[in-house]
């Protein structure tokens, strides 16, 4: 992953999103940006998979050293 590129993923929770975007871009969590673009949401009675959560995650630029 090189720029400013990013990725969308869905996942049950938030934090299975994340988990997801991580492992597809074969990158620890301290190297990416994480903004959550939609929380889930429950179903009826409280069951969840109504709504699946939705992140952005992108590689954080470091600068260069010189």
């Amino acid at each position: 992953m090189t720029g400013n590129k990013s990725i969308e993923v869905e996942g049950k929770t938030v934090e299975d999103a994340i988990k997801q975007a991580l492992q597809q871009l074969h990158l620890p969590r301290r190297k990416v940006k994480i903004e959550v673009v939609s929380e889930e949401a429950k179903g009826l009675f409280g069951m969840p998979g109504a709504k699946l959560a939705r992140v952005r995650v992108s590689l954080i630029k470091e600068a260069k050293s010189t």
